[in-house]
């Protein structure tokens, strides 16, 4: 009879740990969870502010080259993924010593068709604290 009641006591307790186990495996939060992968490569419409001007520009993206289009502009830079959500932007033809500078952005969190980003210069600037903005990229078919 005792064996019968240590064998119960311990099937509860399993029962017990792997339902805990299923419950803080369901609640845990996935919308932290980006998807960057899936933004490599594209076409992608992008608002940014010049002057307190609301303006509009696009981009398309092949893995290492982005090619960029705002103001009647075309502009190319390089591409170079350090991780899934995080890449260095560095203009191919950089026609002013500003344009020479490495541009840091970080996917920060991704839906199914945009992403938010941060990004800032790549290199640190003496003297000066890094000053870091937020845009949003929307996919779109092309442009």
């Amino acid at each position: 009879m005792g064996l019968l009641r240590i064998i119960f006591v311990m099937m509860i307790r399993l029962l017990f740990i792997f339902s805990l186990l299923i419950l803080v495996y369901n609640c845990r939060d996935t919308s932290s969870v980006r998807n960057c992968q899936k933004f490599k490569e594209g076409f992608y419409e992008f608002t940014y502010q010049i002057n307190g001007i609301d303006k509009k520009g696009f981009f398309k993206r092949f893995n290492d080259l982005n090619i960029d289009y705002y103001d009647g502009i075309i502009d190319s830079s390089s591409v170079r993924w350090i991780n899934d959500c995080e890449f260095i932007l560095k203009k191919i033809n950089p026609k002013s010593i500003q344009d020479k500078d490495p541009i840091h952005i970080k996917i920060i969190q991704t839906n199914d068709t945009s992403y938010i980003f941060e990004y800032k210069l790549a290199i640190k600037k003496m003297n000066t604290s890094p000053i870091v903005m937020r845009g949003t990229a929307i996919q779109t078919k092309e442009f």
